[in-house]
């Protein structure tokens, strides 16, 4: 042990933040003393900088010196391990994680816990339910630990703003614990009504008649050294314009937030290209360029980090200088989670808001793709219990009409439910009745709306923005901070240069995004009647595409958005629009340029998609051969779903006729452009390009207007 016999907790503290006068913050002692003296369960809620962790730190050695097994620390985050894991050494504290990104430390890390070398095991709460370490090496863990912790307590509710189903498997966790281990629960993010769930699921208790007393302990939310405001401009333009005027103004470094991938990838081009420093970070980014931009941000070597929300919760970085936001997150919760970044060891710290006219539309969008759907999951209960054996997330991907990440996210709402169980080789059903809580999606589908509505509410409000934010935490001390835009006037510059605005806009108008081709059939596609697997032939694929914008993208992402809505109008495309797709194709860098303009036969958009084709065969004098036929009633099935599902609903839906077989013969195997509307799954122009091939074709060059991803 590295702890000297009858080392007290100041005696702790003073080592961990290296001063000998230095004193515990308020709420701090009492929560040690809960986990150590009591041995009952803790919720702390406190602002991000508070000492949440030196909370666990010394309490897991206070413990240890009384004889206690390792922490239990979950946390929900790569990101915020690593800083766990430096911050713990740093505490005197030996600490190791299990996680995706270090597995060959495992039976290393596993022989160290058996020689009782580890004070603090860090696992993610996916880790809790891997078949192989829950029925290994859990219960021995569970058996010897001294404390579980929970960091991102929030996580655990319904009502989180970052809700994540594996996190309720911790309730059964906690529930099989010895008696008298204590449990401590962290998170600076919590309203009222997330702390009371998160109290009740930490209450669970198998071994008597009577719930856990759980400690409470919440202290003030407001952080005196953020200067809060909130710019509002007109467009996407305006907004990059000012970016690119202000930046270099901002004190230190910091991170700029976008609410998609697209937006922060072409933020941070767009930046570059300017000459500021900064790197992208989001869910799309390698794991060790995750890595080496947080070293970066950290140590300053960059102006910003241009991040969405996969750079949030635990990053530690004390003297973060500001925090800007292009587009707002969904609610005053996530919001304030994601601002608390910022000023946590400086006297000053700016945090802007720019937000976006498209804002509800993408909050609309992600709070929907996380809700349960009672049709899907009978379908996924009714295939596993057509099974004696357990089926992997492929398998049962081919039976069922869900895509791969929703299908995971159903699978463990059905898992934390106990209705499904995740076993070596896959999924089987428990046998166990579900019933599908309508009542409550329900009532968490109108709470999204309201925080929604609360985050519109802070943009326009006439009152301080601190004060606001606290509120929606439910926070009791709430009171003016004297310091943001509404408690003194507009502490930012809002004009943009004119040159700025030009360079905005040229980058907003840059066009073309790569329709990456399939290569593979999907597995399981003959349980849907299509008879193929394995590689698609090279002579049957179609070529590297091209598509005028994403509809997330900063740019032509929006007027695509306005020309897909439910509702809009089939329009011819504006001359506008079909120069801009020329500009497309005149970047194209193809090996050969195509001889001839095939169409997609569109049901939804049939004019637009026939002006495309049209207006491409005017301005680069290319024949228009005309448009591939349906079959009977065409393609079945609405977007979204898997890929067998998507690929059978196409299948053998196209065909080519006759007078068309002639013109492409007539073309001796030159490149043929394929126009479509829409660009989702890929299934669609993969199966019409194989039926281009097959009758004649040279190389098939897919071109849309959108695409979807």
């Amino acid at each position: 042990m590295t702890l000297p016999p009858q080392q007290t907790a100041t005696d702790i503290l003073r080592s961990l933040v290296g001063r000998p006068d230095a004193e515990f913050h308020e709420g701090q002692r009492e929560a040690i003393d809960a986990l150590v003296t009591d041995r009952s369960r803790a919720l702390v809620v406190q602002r991000t900088g508070w000492g949440k962790s030196a909370v666990y730190f010394i309490s897991t050695l206070l413990l240890r010196q009384l004889g206690a097994g390792p922490t239990i620390l979950v946390s929900p985050l790569l990101a915020l391990m690593r800083d766990q894991v430096a911050a713990a050494a740093r505490a005197g504290v030996t600490a190791a994680s299990l996680n995706s990104a270090n597995t060959h430390e495992w039976e290393s890390i596993k022989e160290r816990l058996a020689k009782n070398e580890i004070d603090v095991l860090l696992v993610s709460p996916e880790r809790l339910n891997n078949p192989r370490f829950r029925d290994e090496q859990l219960p021995e863990l569970v058996r010897r630990t001294g404390l579980l912790v929970v960091d991102e307590a929030h996580c655990i509710s319904d009502w989180g703003h970052d809700f994540r189903p594996d996190y309720r498997r911790l309730r059964t966790l906690i529930a099989e614990l010895p008696a008298g281990v204590p449990v401590l629960a962290t998170t600076a993010t919590a309203n009222s009504r997330v702390v009371a769930d998160v109290a009740e699921q930490l209450s669970v208790d198998t071994h008597g008649p009577q719930a856990n007393t759980v400690v409470t302990i919440r202290g003030p939310l407001a952080r005196a050294s953020l200067r809060l405001g909130v710019l509002r401009l007109p467009d996407s333009k305006a907004r990059l314009g000012w970016l690119l005027t202000h930046l270099g103004e901002m004190q230190g470094s910091g991170i700029i937030y976008a609410l998609t991938v697209s937006a922060a990838e072409d933020t941070a081009r767009l930046l570059r290209e300017a000459g500021h420093e900064v790197l992208a970070y989001t869910g799309r980014t390698d794991p060790a360029d995750r890595e080496a931009a947080e070293a970066k941000l950290k140590n300053n070597q960059v102006k910003a980090l241009v991040a969405t929300s996969a750079l949030g919760m635990g990053f530690d970085k004390p003297d973060l200088g500001f925090v800007i936001h292009l587009g707002a997150p969904s609610s005053p919760v996530a919001y304030y989670q994601q601002v608390g970044r910022a000023g946590r060891a400086t006297d000053n710290a700016d945090v802007l808001l720019l937000p976006g006219r498209e804002d509800p539309e993408i909050w609309h969008y992600f709070a929907t793709a996380s809700m349960p759907d009672d049709r899907r999951a009978r379908a996924v209960l009714d295939a596993l219990d057509a099974e004696s054996g357990p089926l992997s997330t492929p398998a049962l991907e081919a039976l069922v009409d869900l895509r791969r990440t929703p299908l995971e996210l159903l699978l463990k709402v059905l898992d934390v439910d106990g209705a499904v169980s995740k076993v070596q080789g896959g999924w089987r059903s428990t046998g166990r009745p579900w019933v599908y809580d309508a009542e409550r999606y329900e009532r968490i589908a109108a709470e999204r709306v309201s925080e929604q509505q609360s985050m519109l509410d802070y943009e326009t409000t006439a009152g301080c923005r601190m004060e606001f934010l606290q509120r929606a935490l439910d926070d009791p001390t709430a009171a003016p901070c004297g310091r943001c835009d509404r408690c003194t006037s507009a502490w930012y510059d809002s004009s943009v240069s004119t040159g700025d605005q030009a360079t905005a806009e040229t980058a907003l108008q840059r066009v073309g995004a790569v329709i990456e081709p399939r290569t593979q059939w999907p597995t399981g596609a003959s349980e849907r009647g299509v008879a193929v697997k394995g590689r698609i032939a090279i002579d049957e694929r179609v070529e590297p595409g091209r598509a005028l914008a994403r509809l997330t993208d900063l740019g032509w992402g929006g007027t695509l958005r306005q020309l897909f809505a439910a509702g809009a109008p089939d329009e011819p495309a504006t001359p506008t629009l079909i120069q801009a797709c020329a500009k497309v194709l005149g970047e194209w860098q193809w090996s050969e340029r195509p001889a001839a303009i095939v169409s997609m036969p569109s049901r939804r958009r049939p004019a637009l998609v026939r002006s495309i084709a049209e207006g491409l065969s005017q301005l680069g004098r290319l024949p228009y051969l005309g448009s591939l036929e349906l079959v009977g009633a065409g393609p079945d099935g609405a977007p979204g779903g898997n890929s067998v599902y998507r690929l059978s609903s196409v299948w053998q839906r196209f065909e080519v006729s006759e007078q068309m077989v002639s013109e492409l013969g007539a073309l001796t195997g030159r490149p043929v452009l394929l126009v479509d509307d829409l660009v989702d799954s890929r299934w669609t122009i993969t199966v019409a390009g194989r039926e281009l091939r097959r009758h004649g074709s040279g190389p098939v060059l897919p071109f849309a207007l959108a695409l979807q991803m």
